[in-house]
């Protein structure tokens, strides 16, 4: 079952959000989008969670700036997300993503994200406690922000290759944090797990979500 639903903050935002995945299923997930919205891409992503069984929620982060959202992947496109994106505060998004985790109601939740997304679920991890474990892939802001620490295991993502992510912050990310685990895929570029963007790379999107999905059938099932 899937579909768009509204949420409310705790500063009183309405916001949208996809949601999917069987009504009665013991965990939750709330995915985050890259910067192109809660667009065609990131409803498969949910979709695909649900198929595993999960309760799953992506909240229309861009709804603060402007509703309804969602682009391709033109480098107008990107232009455009980064242009939202620095529009809102970190403390704004992180309401949207505990309206989203109260939604999901008394489940063992996790977090996902992609992109910007994969930033603010590591800011989620380490600035709440709704969450009893963390994905991010590709997140360019988390070396910035490594000195955090966060509240439950997290499992980190990225691209030998992303332009935006240098091996120096993935050094910095694991020295800062040798505990948690991080896995680099050789040659991938930014975006490697997006179907849609030409820097897919099936077979690395492929292990990288078996990963995943093993890693949250640990801490959340």
């Amino acid at each position: 079952m899937s579909n768009t639903i509204e949420l409310k903050t705790a500063d009183a935002h309405v916001l949208s959000a996809y949601a999917s995945g069987p009504a009665d299923a013991a965990a939750g997930l709330v995915v985050l989008q890259e910067i192109f919205g809660v667009n065609r891409h990131m409803r498969h992503v949910c979709d695909t969670f649900a198929e595993a069984g999960y309760r799953v929620i992506s909240p229309a982060l861009f709804d603060r700036v402007e509703r309804g959202v969602e682009m391709g992947y033109a480098p107008e496109d990107s232009l455009r997300g980064r242009e939202l994106r620095a529009k809102i505060t970190e403390a704004n998004t992180i309401a949207d993503i505990e309206a989203s985790a109260a939604w999901l109601g008394n489940r063992k939740i996790g977090i996902i994200g992609y992109c910007w997304g994969g930033t603010v679920a590591w800011l989620a991890a380490t600035r709440t406690k709704s969450f009893r474990a963390c994905a991010a892939w590709y997140g360019t802001g988390i070396a910035a922000a490594r000195n955090e620490n966060p509240n439950c295991p997290v499992q980190l993502h990225f691209g030998e290759k992303d332009p935006g992510i240098p091996p120096a912050d993935i050094e910095a990310i694991r020295k800062a944090h040798p505990e948690l685990e991080s896995f680099v895929y050789a040659g991938a570029g930014h975006g490697f797990g997006c179907e849609e963007r030409s820097a897919y790379v099936k077979a690395d999107a492929e292990v990288a979500q078996r990963r995943t999905l093993e890693f949250f059938k640990k801490h959340l099932v």
